[in-house]
């Protein structure tokens, strides 16, 4: 009984998570293997787990396991250096993007906590209360890492809204 509620709450959960996961990571690959990394934990809890709020228990690991992967590739992995300038309409191809595409592009370019607190407050839809308990600091941290990330991404669609004219 306990694996058929596992594989229910899995089944219903899996898209809403895997796109916490995703703008969380930046990337749907890596997304998709810690959003099934926390799912396998997830497995193993789950008795205890399941009695309480599933979803606020993975919201939490896939946060705390974003932050984990990127301490565990920080030192690993080199990123190259940013072009100078770049055409955020069109890829190379000449084809438009999605209006979103600049939102998610200015989304992923932000630092990782302030990336985590924007996620967790408009795409999970939490509290700031919530999100500080998610991510283990105190509401006045939540609302200062909102606040800057809320003005870089003015600024950083401001701008591009400055490159298409």
């Amino acid at each position: 009984m306990e694996d058929a509620d596992y594989a229910a709450f899995v089944e219903a959960a899996w898209h809403r998570h895997l796109r916490t996961a995703t703008l969380l990571t930046g990337d749907r690959h890596r997304a998709e293997e810690l959003l099934q990394d926390c799912l396998v934990k997830l497995y193993v809890r789950w008795r205890r787990v399941a009695a309480g709020d599933p979803h606020a228990y993975l919201r939490r690991m896939l946060a705390n396991g974003n932050v984990s992967w990127w301490r565990r590739r920080r030192r690993e992995l080199l990123t190259p250096d940013a072009p100078d300038a770049i055409d955020r309409r069109a890829d190379p191809s000449g084809t438009p993007h999605e209006p979103h595409e600049e939102l998610r592009r200015a989304l992923l370019a932000l630092p990782r906590h302030q990336r985590t607190v924007v996620v967790l407050r408009y795409v999970e839809d939490l509290t700031e209360k919530d999100t500080a308990a998610v991510l283990g600091c105190s509401v006045g941290t939540v609302k200062s890492q909102n606040a800057r990330a809320m003005a870089r991404l003015r600024t950083a669609l401001r701008e591009s809204q400055e490159v298409t004219l």
